[in-house]
């Protein structure tokens, strides 16, 4: 079984050529917000090392609604009827979202794509449907869709787990929170700390915590598991990461 370690975003003092020589994996944040360039990320994958892995957070117009804070953040300025972006809609809109997701994907040969949703994108026979209609329709070109839901879904697991298996997602959880609802073989962890607030990303890992984290990853060898993400995404993330990837190695 394979382990990947990085963090979420480029962390490292010294920006991304100090991060290429700590690690050999990102989740690149900024495609959330908004797409970069296709030409910017073909020099980003240029400058990194041949055997190093990008992932890419899914950009936000598809997950989430055009009245979100981020989307504000962002200024985004799109084509089309505003109202039929985000929350997985099957729209015409998301589909094209979805392939300038895609061609920044293309473009970094990321195997991985992290789509993850908003609490407000709650546990509903809409949003199962929107699910379906979106996963069912778009091109996935080989990449992996790692599905990060978050809110009420964390209490219909079971669901979940079957939604995972019939669309081929990938279960994203924090694993030291709760184990994936489908386990297949790949799984991608997203550690966001463990202060009582499940998203306080305020949270320095204990050696203790480090151990088992180890254990429980190991664990899943049993289950048939060939490839492991764990993402790192709290404030001392890249000093966690790296201590993290001693212990694997002890």
């Amino acid at each position: 079984m394979i382990v990947k370690v990085g963090c979420c975003g480029f962390s490292v003092k010294g920006g991304m050529k100090a991060y290429y020589e700590c690690f050999k994996l990102v989740e690149v944040q900024s495609t959330f917000y908004k797409l970069p360039r296709i030409s910017t990320v073909e020099r980003w994958r240029e400058s990194a090392p041949e055997d190093f892995e990008f992932t890419v957070k899914c950009w936000q117009v598809i997950t989430h609604s055009s009245s979100s804070p981020t989307w504000r953040k962002a200024k985004l300025k799109l084509e089309g009827d505003i109202q039929a972006y985000g929350m997985l809609k099957p729209t015409l809109e998301n589909f094209d979202a979805w392939e300038k997701t895609r061609k920044v994907c293309d473009a970094l040969r990321a195997k991985v794509c992290v789509v993850q949703c908003p609490p407000r994108f709650k546990f509903s026979e809409e949003n199962i449907s929107n699910l379906k209609g979106f996963f069912g329709s778009i091109d996935r070109s080989g990449i992996e869709i790692a599905w990060e839901p978050r809110g009420d879904w964390n209490l219909h697991l079971e669901e979940v787990g079957r939604l995972c298996e019939e669309l081929d997602l990938i279960h994203v959880v924090d694993v030291l929170r709760r184990n994936p609802a489908f386990i297949g073989d790949t799984l991608y962890f997203r550690l966001h700390g463990l202060n009582p607030r499940e998203y306080d990303y305020k949270y320095k890992y204990r050696d203790e915590d480090l151990i088992r984290l180890k254990d429980k990853i190991l664990g899943f060898e049993e289950e048939g598991v060939n490839e492991v993400y764990v993402l790192f995404n709290n404030v001392w993330m890249a000093e966690d990461a790296l201590r993290f990837i001693e212990f694997l190695n002890v």
